[in-house]
């Protein structure tokens, strides 16, 4: 419990202090698709976050919901994703898996860090809310007990789907006419047509059914798309021939972390679990909260001569 703010309610204190926070500082130099591109234009983590905030309030204002939990969750979604984007995730999980027998997803490691990383161990003390709708965002985790947190978690997909055919065409991977024609004709040939049908169908169809639910010829069309995405681009081949070096430098830093524990920042948080257990959640923290260029820093340090 805390004192009521005389300026701001809970969820508008919630969402200031997740922007103030050093998490969301860093999710500039996270990767959404591309590790390091070339140009300035693609996406980054912050920049997808933002765009599933700005989609996702008027969205919760059409439904006459409460838009400022609705930017909560959505500023606070992706907080705990590992640096080098899908394929950091699953090389983590991957090292986990084998050395600990434990899972990393990103959507719980967002909830450690608003409950027990931020502000050196005190946590952001959120609202119930929008914790939950930060921690099952995800396809993966159950549904939101909130409408405000279940628009996050479908316009999350709406914004990266549309935005990653952006940057996938802009870096040559993709043309216009290699996308499915069939969500394409139902949908709209552009990325804000396509936005545009796919909110005002959601907003459509969630008034008439008094919940946040998609249309059953837009929904089906936009999980088409998610798919080819996830075919062509986030695991197809061309960033697939970055996954072997992302492996090595993340394998590398993990495996080196628990060989030399006194090299890691102190333990976050108020649990002391001891033992393996202990050393496993600190190596996670650590690894997950790195930056692309952070993490490559470290792995340079520790593989390359040094002057």
């Amino acid at each position: 419990p805390e004192p009521d703010c005389a300026l701001r309610t809970p969820f508008q204190r919630d969402r200031d202090r997740i922007v103030h926070s050093k998490s969301f500082r860093r999710l500039t130099h996270k990767t959404q698709v591309f590790v390091a591109p070339r140009g300035d234009h693609y996406r980054t983590r912050l920049t997808h976050t933002l765009e599933v905030t700005s989609i996702s309030r008027p969205v919760a204002r059409a439904l006459r919901l409460n838009e400022d939990l609705t930017e909560a969750i959505g500023l606070g979604h992706d907080l705990g994703h590992a640096p080098f984007g899908h394929i950091g995730e699953e090389v983590l999980d991957r090292c986990l898996k084998e050395r600990f027998g434990r899972e990393f997803r990103h959507y719980e490691h967002s909830l450690r860090i608003v409950d027990h990383l931020e502000r050196d161990g005190a946590g952001l003390n959120l609202t119930e809310q929008v914790r939950d709708g930060i921690a099952r965002h995800s396809s993966r985790a159950p549904m939101p007990t909130t409408l405000e947190g279940r628009i996050v978690r479908v316009i999350d997909r709406v914004a990266y789907i549309n935005h990653d055919i952006d940057d996938a065409v802009r870096a040559g991977l993709l043309s216009e006419q290699d996308l499915p024609a069939e969500p394409i004709a139902v949908l709209g040939s552009s990325g804000s047509a396509r936005i545009d049908a796919l909110v005002h169908d959601m907003v459509e169809h969630s008034e008439r059914a008094g919940d946040v639910v998609q249309g059953p010829i837009a929904g089906p069309a936009m999980s088409e798309l998610r798919d080819f995405m996830f075919e062509h681009v986030y695991l197809g081949p061309a960033v697939r021939t970055e996954h072997a070096k992302i492996s090595a430098v993340m394998s590398r830093l993990f495996d080196h972390y628990i060989e030399h524990p006194q090299a890691l920042p102190p333990a976050g948080g108020p649990e002391d679990l001891g033992g393996e257990a202990q050393l496993a959640q600190r190596v996670t923290d650590y690894l997950a909260g790195m930056t692309d260029r952070y993490c490559i820093r470290e792995y340079t340090e520790l593989q390359v001569p040094q002057a």
